[in-house]
């Protein structure tokens, strides 16, 4: 079964992935879900790049997961007759793949396209390693923007707890606008936490003990 969304056809997974099969992981805390690549030292067998130097094998299963999920959004561009580059690169601990791509086609009303495709491309990757993936899409510098607005929103909301001294709960967020709201926080020394249930989740900033 299929659904348009902004004039993008994306294909609904299947039912028992929508029943709980596949579950995909929260921003906040989820881990690199494949136990065997944390951790990993270079060693004599591993990968290398094309430089010649050895890679570890998180690193090589974190390439592997950006190269699955670009050559799936780039089917899916062509499917779609939609025009864009794709880039990836690893940051973070996660593999990061960038569409870059002219307009707000592939971003939707408050980033749901961009959420639905990243889900997409994650459950690509499962298919094909057999782990979860918590890979990062961007497209058009969407993330990039929403990143420097949700700092100065953080800013702001640490300002009012300092001069208030209570505590502030900010609109509901995705799990990565979260994650850049608790990271701006903790930088200016107070505390965070997330409250409520999707998609109504929400951060707190409180005030100092």
């Amino acid at each position: 079964m299929s659904e348009e969304i902004n004039g993008v056809i994306v294909e609904e997974a299947d039912p028992d992935v929508a029943a709980g099969a596949v579950e995909v992981p929260d921003v906040e805390s989820e881990d690199v879900a494949s136990e065997d690549v944390e951790n990993e030292e270079v060693d004599k067998d591993a990968d290398v790049d094309a430089d010649g130097v050895p890679r570890s094998k998180k690193e090589s299963v974190l390439e592997t997961e950006g190269e699955i999920a670009a050559d799936y959004l780039e089917e899916l561009l062509d499917i779609a007759d939609l025009d864009g580059d794709i880039d990836t690169f690893i940051e973070g601990g996660r593999a990061h793949v960038s569409i870059i791509t002219e307009g707000d086609v592939l971003v939707g009303k408050d980033g749901e396209v961009l959420e639905a495709l990243q889900e997409l491309a994650r459950l690509a990757v499962m298919t094909e390693t057999g782990h979860r993936s918590r890979l990062m899409l961007d497209v058009a510098g969407h993330r990039d923007k929403r990143r420097k607005v949700l700092q100065d929103l953080a800013k702001d909301a640490v300002d009012e707890v300092n001069d208030s001294g209570e505590a502030v709960r900010l609109a509901p967020m995705n799990p990565f606008e979260r994650k850049i709201v608790h990271d701006s926080v903790a930088a200016a020394g107070l505390t965070s936490e997330s409250e409520g249930e999707e998609p109504q989740r929400r951060v707190v900033v409180l005030p100092k003990a």
